[in-house]
């Protein structure tokens, strides 16, 4: 399957398609229907929509979710102090759906919840749940991770490789850093793997001194997970000559001849589906993720340098190949990961 292309991925509205897609993703079969039309989504966002990145993201999805007939609204740079007013702000107004982009507002959706028993609590990027209106979807950051690190092993000369990260011990950061190293030294055994955690995931000049360091270092494959501050990454890669990875097709525009791929995150589809069986029906609080081994519905992400490749030019067929089997492997449940935050360490 095309990971790029998802035309065949979108949902019908009709009342056949809402219904199946309520069932894959195990609501509670005797839910009641929520009847409220038009009904409102709301979303937080921890940075600007404008990042090309992480916010650009979520932001995507809140779009689908107006594409599907919601009325919509949201607030970008939410600080955390402000995270539980902002959660409550739209559930006080009626907003029926509260979708909040990034596990760093799972504590405090946790905290506003049980106040608003009729709005949904969404959390993307979450790890957790809470009854009765506490959900969390992502996608399968270990899986993730773990191809990035097989591909950035065999694309290493000097032996060692890194990754700028921020929000150290999240579960999804933990995840996949974790990922990273775990097959990165499985593929290459005697790989150097060393992470920095930088305070800011928006902060792109702290995120290129962190990328600076690491190649001066000697690592010549850099990757991360952050938001705006990617672009510092990116950066680093681009005036060094030192291969990095990314988190959208934009990535490899502004860098073409060092970027090795990106993790294309579908959080337009995760999103949308999530808004469109609320509307349907009472939502199960639990925590869903998505990989290869659940193409079925959505992989959640796929790898991709541009529109019509999965990897930069420069990495070799053989490369590819080695990464597709790991993903095959995924897809039948031969391989699995649970990386420890140990595994995610920062330093080597």
């Amino acid at each position: 399957m095309n990971q790029i292309n998802r035309s065949t991925k979108r949902l019908s509205l009709t009342a056949t398609a809402i219904v199946a897609a309520a069932l894959s993703f195990g609501l509670c079969a005797g839910a009641r229907p929520v009847l409220a039309d038009p009904m409102k989504a709301a979303m937080l966002l921890p940075g600007s929509i404008n990042d090309q990145s992480w916010n650009a993201a979520g932001y995507a999805g809140l779009l689908k979710t107006k594409a599907d007939g919601f009325d919509i609204a949201y607030t970008e740079n939410v600080a955390d102090a402000d995270q539980a007013e902002a959660l409550s702000d739209y559930a006080r107004r009626g907003f029926q759906v509260v979708m909040a982009h990034g596990g760093q507002f799972e504590a405090a959706a946790k905290q506003v919840a049980p106040q608003f028993p009729k709005t949904w609590f969404v959390i993307g990027s979450g790890s957790g749940f809470q009854k009765p209106n506490v959900m969390s979807m992502d996608y399968a950051e270990e899986q993730f991770g773990c191809l990035l690190g097989v591909l950035a092993a065999r694309m290493s000369k000097t032996g060692k490789i890194g990754g700028v990260y921020g929000l150290e011990g999240l579960a999804t950061i933990v995840a996949q850093a974790g990922g990273f190293r775990l097959c990165a030294m499985k593929t290459r055994p005697g790989i150097q793997v060393t992470f920095i955690y930088v305070k800011d995931m928006e902060d792109s000049a702290a995120a290129k001194e962190a990328a600076l360091s690491l190649i001066a270092a000697g690592a010549d494959v850099i990757t991360g997970k952050l938001n705006a501050a990617q672009s510092g990454i990116v950066q680093a890669g681009k005036e060094r000559g030192v291969y990095v990875t990314g988190r959208s097709l934009d990535t490899s525009d502004a860098a073409p001849k060092v970027v090795l791929t990106n993790i294309v995150e579908y959080w337009d589809d995760m999103y949308s589906q999530a808004a469109l069986q609320a509307k349907a029906v009472k939502l199960e609080p639990k925590f869903l993720a998505f990989g290869y081994d659940t193409a079925d519905r959505t992989t959640g992400a796929a790898l991709g340098y541009s529109k019509t490749s999965q990897f930069n030019p420069a990495v070799p067929a053989d490369v590819v190949a080695e990464v597709e089997k790991v993903k095959k492997q995924f897809a039948t449940g031969e391989l699995k990961l649970a990386p420890t935050r140990n595994d995610a360490r920062g330093g080597k």
